[in-house]
């Protein structure tokens, strides 16, 4: 693999359609229909900007992939028809939903009737994936029926924060997903920069997209001031007057915070709730499920739907899963009903280790889910009937390993979309959203996850195979498979706790390891990023609520992580005894060397909190001389792990860089760490040696 140059991750992003994948040793088979040179396309005289998009994509596809020239046209023979359901005079049954769709094929052509127009996309997108997994422009015989298991499916960019070039929004509706987010904090501003919001909408529709607002507006006014509605009105309803476009909009309690009412809750704002300096006990109204939500709700929805009467009003209890039951499902019994409920998956879940609980504090593939609270509360949204949506990560990222594109954990992803059928099922789940912050960055993993999320649901096995052998080829998969079995297991080995999130597991490798004073990561030359928030320089030892005292559980944690690293080495010792060493395997076998890397670096940082524990309180100059002997020993090993993940980095740009920090596991970053972790060693470490000879 070659070095790589920064952000060139980006361009592989807008690469809709890969260049000359067809396997030209496949031959029709007799009950298949083949694309061939010089066909048409056909579609509506009256067919609108989205069919007309995905139609003019589909040649692409055909021109650029399977190297066959095609055009479209609205009358006369053709080898792929394209018609909506009301003009074809078709009923489709339970499929005739959004985004639904039949694809008929036989010695005629390919023909397709849709509920809609993005069902129309969707029926050729899905014609593409089939077409790329064989290899050829073919089509079995049959019939076949789809509609999307969940809508909305809401995911974040990928390429930067509330960034969405075209050809990536072109990508993310190859990839099944039909919703985006932009960050919110008034009109045109996202919190990153100034934004058309309306221009974006308008280029995302055409794709099939629709746009949330996740709102970062300030909310200065209580449900019970006299003015509450005209202040509302003048963010909220001043808003969606200004860009009606806009789908819904997403109310989380950490970003929406208000003044409530609520005598158990303290301060307003989380940052000022305290007495002269002295916290009150209390959680701020947006870490407690006020009594005075609903109410807050019903005049946000007004001044939304003044101006767009079918928004959809997205409330999500994210931050709440820490209060007792009783609170939480409370407020769920008094919500307005027509909003939409979002909770997230598998988030606050007790872990269970040998001898101590840990818990889930963020999202995490190390438990598949439903967790305790997101049960609770989704039973208590079906009694009230309420739309009931998940936070599920499934576009393929979690917060475990935070520098990586995707978790290449298939067999993992595999048990919490079973999980999540199970819900929809049990628990009427009918929205998801997808992504938080990391957004999507399209991979084998997004493909799978969108084609075991559309009805009726195939063999997740057999779909996982057949993706398997298109990308890393059939000579490979057995090698392949195994190796992301290894993986798959070693997440269910990982440690969701924040000391590991906003930690080391957050940016890997560069990670730096403090002594006497806490030396925080800093931005590389020219570099633009927050480094402040998402990476805490020391080990988090805060105490938090509903698990085992860190001093206790982070011995079992160790363990837990060590057999986290045996899983990921074992298969990466799978991917380097495969037989042909392609460009796609090199790739993921990359990727599991640098997890690799960034697990080592985890599992050391858990080891160092103990030893400076370990230190202030050994009573001894013989212990202190064991415990720096130990110090040392670990600090040399982070300086080879690091210097070990600067090739790694160089060959795969998407590597270490993350979208609020941008670049924090690059080269420089690496070097930093190895000159910081050198000066410990060679200042910090020799100064207590030197005093404790004193």
């Amino acid at each position: 693999m070659k070095k790589e140059p920064a952000y060139i991750f980006r361009e592989r992003l807008l690469t809709v359609h890969e260049a000359d994948i067809r396997n030209r040793a496949y031959r029709k088979k007799d009950e298949e229909y083949e694309i061939c040179n010089k066909a048409r396309i056909r579609i509506e005289n009256s067919a609108g900007l989205v069919v007309r998009t995905a139609a003019e994509d589909f040649a692409d596809f055909l021109q650029v992939s399977m190297v066959v020239s095609v055009e479209v046209v609205t009358a006369g023979e053709c080898s792929v028809s394209l018609m909506l359901a009301q003009s074809a005079g078709v009923d489709l049954g339970e499929y005739g939903v959004y985004r639904g769709f039949l694809i008929e094929t036989d010695e005629t052509g390919i023909h397709i009737v849709a509920h809609d127009e993005r069902g129309a996309a969707q029926a050729l997108y899905y014609l593409e994936d089939l077409m790329s997994l064989a290899g050829a422009p073919v089509m079995a015989y049959g019939r076949v029926f789809k509609k999307p298991a969940y809508s909305p499916m809401i995911v974040h960019s990928g390429y930067g924060v509330d960034d969405y070039p075209e050809e990536y929004l072109m990508r993310l509706a190859h990839e099944g997903r039909d919703a985006i987010i932009l960050n919110v904090i008034g009109i045109n501003q996202s919190e990153e920069r100034e934004i058309d919001f309306n221009e974006v909408i308008e280029r995302a529709a055409r794709y099939g997209l629709d746009v949330y607002a996740y709102s970062h507006m300030p909310s200065e006014k209580g449900p019970e001031d006299p003015d509450a509605q005209e202040y509302y009105d003048s963010t909220y309803g001043r808003l969606f007057e200004n860009c009606p476009g806009f789908k819904g909009v997403v109310l989380v309690g950490e970003s929406i915070d208000f003044p409530s009412g609520d005598s158990r809750v303290g301060g307003w704002r989380r940052s000022d709730n305290q007495v002269d300096g002295i916290p009150t006990g209390k959680p701020s109204a947006g870490w407690f499920p006020c009594s005075d939500y609903p109410q807050w709700l019903e005049i946000v929805k007004k001044a939304v739907q003044k101006y767009k009467p079918e928004a959809d009003i997205l409330f999500w209890t994210y931050n709440w899963g820490y209060q007792p039951e009783e609170a939480r499902l409370s407020l769920i019994e008094n919500l307005p009903t027509d909003i939409s409920l979002l909770v997230t998956f598998e988030m606050f879940q007790p872990v269970k280790y040998e001898h101590s609980t840990g818990f889930c504090a963020d999202y995490t593939l190390s438990y598949e889910g439903p967790g305790n609270y997101f049960a609770s509360e989704a039973e208590a949204a079906k009694k009230r009937g309420i739309r009931l949506y998940a936070m599920t990560n499934t576009a393929g990222q979690t917060w475990d390993i935070g520098v990586i594109p995707y978790e290449p954990m298939p067999y993992q992803w595999m048990r919490r979309l079973k999980a999540m059928h199970r819900a929809k099922e049990d628990w009427g789940l009918c929205g998801i959203m997808e992504s938080h912050h990391y957004g999507i960055y399209p991979s084998f993993i997004s493909k799978f996850t969108k084609l075991c999320m559309l009805e009726p649901v195939e063999d997740m096995e057999g779909i996982l195979e057949k993706i398997l052998k298109a990308k890393y080829g059939e000579m490979n998969h057995g090698s392949v498979d195994t190796a992301l079995m290894c993986f798959s297991e070693s997440i269910r080995y990982c440690t969701p706790s924040n000391g590991d999130q906003y930690g080391a597991f957050r940016v890997g490798p560069s990670y730096a390891f403090n002594l006497s004073e806490a030396i925080a990561i800093p931005k590389g030359p020219g570099q633009e990023g927050d480094m402040r928030y998402w990476s805490f320089p020391r080990y988090h030892n805060v105490s938090e609520p509903n698990q085992t005292p860190l001093s206790v559980r982070i011995h079992d944690e160790i363990k837990s992580v060590e057999r986290m690293l045996e899983l990921i080495r074992e298969g990466v010792g799978h991917l380097e005894q495969a037989p042909e060493q392609n460009k796609a395997l090199l790739e993921l076998l990359n990727l599991g060397r640098f997890m690799e890397k960034c697990v080592v670096t985890g599992l050391h940082a858990k080891k160092w909190h103990v030893l400076l524990c370990r230190m202030n309180a050994e009573p001894t100059k013989e212990g202190l001389f064991g415990i720096y002997d130990e110090m040392e020993e670990l600090l040399r090993c982070e300086i080879r792990n690091a210097r070990e993940t600067i090739p790694l980095v160089e060959q795969d740009s998407r590597l270490g860089w993350e979208p609020c920090m941008k670049y924090v596991t690059d080269r420089w970053h690496l070097e930093w760490k190895i000159r910081q972790v050198e000066y410990v060693l060679n200042y910090d470490l020799a100064e207590y040696r030197r005093c404790i000879r004193l």
